[in-house]
């Protein structure tokens, strides 16, 4: 059989040989690389007319993720601030360099943003991320990216970045603060109230981003890197939020109607020291801080201090039978008037001389009948009592601003200084103080800490605060607590006292009015006028204190505050469902 030679090339290769096909396939390949090769050489700059942008936008970009900033929350989970979608506004300054002028002016217009420091961040270099706005609502963020777009403006980008909100606008506006405008590289900026006190706590950390981009898009498959950011914590309150509400609406009703300067009330659990609701008037709207003078934006509540007046009695009397010197029947005569040191001591009616026993004392606030019963102390015991109530010193609550008080001391502590601090005056509080030293009286003689803030949180000093801080100690006996008690039942008694307008119809009160002048740049000018008590008295379950600054109606501690008491503790007791306890008032005697 004969046998078919191969055919050969000219170069001794075979035709349709392996050989062939792969020098074929080779030259192919080099032909299609000088393509590539020549097309990357236009782009490199050959061509740089049509794809200067394209090569201005590849590169890293470093980006924030910002972290969530922590709810505040009432006692029930109800927010008193949280934070909202919403975006930040953002720029590639390797996009908008070019029409710096032009794009600061835009958004400087549209976003309220200062010019000159946005210009500069438009034409940062070697940038490829910078802010412009801060937590803005996403329709107007929105609106301005799609704005520039229409104008031509490259590189102005929105990221996510919560917005905080303040639900309920005015309630507990004063304890919860405000955040200003953010700062464009620092974000939020507390100003005041628990939003400052714990802006550690709340604000949480920012994440980073960093990617490659090409053609101003994110690189899937480019260098990524990523660390997530660290949501801030929520903050429960003791506050409840419906509480807050109606106090802060009698409270502005009371002042306003007695054409009064300001005002501030403390409503708290007998029991726990929780307080409910801690309100002031005036008060601002904490989603427009700006609009509000600094004056209204603090807690009056905490921050002012002032002398409590006749409220303070009570402590003087528990103090006094504790001590074992007097009880609620105790006989004291009163003068029309009592000499004393320099200057005269008088009460607030005129009088000839009376009969009163120590609850008549407390039922018609007799000043003089308080100095005579304060002259059984021992030198000193007196202000010790007033020390373990807890005057003279802060309450701690964790909100910034927060005064101590003032209780003399050493050589400041005289007779005469002793005589008038017994009924009230050269001394001064805080609301939350002198709400926290009559609620020792609800509370069986026991002083339990007021507090603001659910469980634990921490100040940026490492102090913890909070419910499961607070702590309790014995300041009078049970049974000086319950004679006291029984002696401010007939302050609300309209046969024996000076406040019936404080009573709640169908439970036992007891209480005690305060009228006070006002020490004001080293004299008095005004008064202060207050009524501090709880309910039920044989049972107390909350205790409310409602001070009045300056009322220009004439009125006193039972016409003015007694009223807003006795709608405020209504309310409460209402509200939790407190029912009557049943029982009889005192009948203490007053007179013998």
């Amino acid at each position: 059989m004969r046998r078919t030679r191969p055919v050969r090339g000219r170069r001794g290769a075979l035709r349709g040989s392996p050989q062939l096909r792969l020098r074929v396939g080779f030259v192919l390949i080099a032909m299609v690389l000088s393509v590539f090769g020549g097309r990357l050489v236009q782009l490199q700059g050959l061509d740089p007319g049509s794809y200067a942008a394209m090569a201005a936008a590849e590169g890293t970009q470093d980006v924030v993720l910002p972290a969530r900033r922590g709810d505040i929350l009432d006692r029930n989970g109800e927010p008193l601030a949280n934070s909202v979608d919403g975006l930040m506004v953002v720029a590639d300054p390797k996009l908008t360099a070019e029409q710096a002028p032009e794009i600061a002016t835009f958004l400087a217009r549209r976003l309220d943003v200062d010019y000159p420091s946005t210009l500069e961040r438009l034409r940062e270099a070697g940038s490829r991320f910078e802010y412009i706005a801060r937590q803005v609502p996403s329709t107007l963020a929105n609106d301005v990216v799609s704005e520039a777009r229409e104008r031509g403006y490259d590189g102005i980008l929105t990221r996510r970045d919560p917005v905080r909100e303040y639900p309920a606008g005015d309630v507990a506006a004063n304890i919860v603060g405000a955040l200003g405008t953010p700062d464009p590289e620092k974000g939020d900026q507390p100003l005041l109230g628990l939003e400052l006190a714990f802006h550690h706590w709340l604000a949480g950390k920012d994440g980073s981003a960093r990617y490659e981009v090409g053609g101003g898009n994110k690189l899937p498959l480019g260098d990524n890197l990523k660390v997530a950011p660290v949501d801030g914590k929520d903050l429960r309150t003791t506050i409840d939020r419906e509480m807050q509400w109606y106090a802060q609406r009698v409270l502005r009703q009371t002042v306003q109607t007695s054409r009064a300067e300001s005002g501030f009330a403390v409503v708290m659990d007998s029991r726990t020291g929780d307080i409910l609701a801690l309100a002031d008037h005036p008060t601002f709207d904490a989603n427009s801080p700006e609009l509000a003078d600094k004056g209204s934006r603090v807690s009056r509540a905490l921050g002012d201090v002032y002398e409590p007046g006749s409220v303070e009695k009570v402590l003087t009397a528990a103090a006094l039978i504790d001590a074992g010197k007097v009880t609620a029947r105790t006989r004291i005569t009163v003068p029309p008037q009592l000499q004393r040191q320099d200057s005269p001591i008088g009460d607030w009616f005129d009088h000839g001389e009376i009969k009163l026993t120590l609850a008549g004392v407390i039922a018609k606030s007799s000043n003089i009948g308080t100095v005579l019963a304060a002259d059984n102390f021992e030198p000193g015991q007196l202000r010790d009592y007033l020390v373990d109530f807890g005057l003279g010193a802060r309450t701690g609550l964790g909100v910034p601003g927060e005064s101590g008080g003032i209780l003399p001391s050493g050589s400041l502590w005289t007779d005469q200084t002793e005589d008038r601090i017994a009924f009230g005056q050269a001394l001064s509080v805080n609301a939350v103080q002198m709400a926290a030293a009559v609620n020792t009286i609800a509370n069986g003689g026991v002083r339990v800490d007021p507090n603001i803030i659910q469980g634990t949180a921490e100040l940026p000093d490492g102090t913890e605060v909070g419910t499961d801080t607070a702590t309790r100690r014995r300041v009078v006996s049970e049974d000086a607590a319950r004679q006291t008690m029984k002696m401010m039942e007939r302050v609300i008694d309209p046969d024996a006292g000076v406040a019936p307008a404080a009573a709640v119809p169908g439970y036992r009160v007891a209480g005690k009015t305060g009228t006070a002048q006002r020490a004001v740049a080293g004299g008095y000018n005004g008064f202060t006028v207050s009524f501090a008590g709880f309910a039920p008295a044989d049972d107390p379950r909350f205790t409310v204190y409602v001070v009045v600054q300056d009322p220009a109606n004439g009125g006193g501690g039972g016409s003015v505050a007694g009223p807003a008491f006795s709608k405020l503790m209504g309310y409460a007791l209402g509200r939790y469902g407190v029912p009557p306890t049943g029982t009889r008032p005192s009948r203490l005697p007053v007179e013998w």
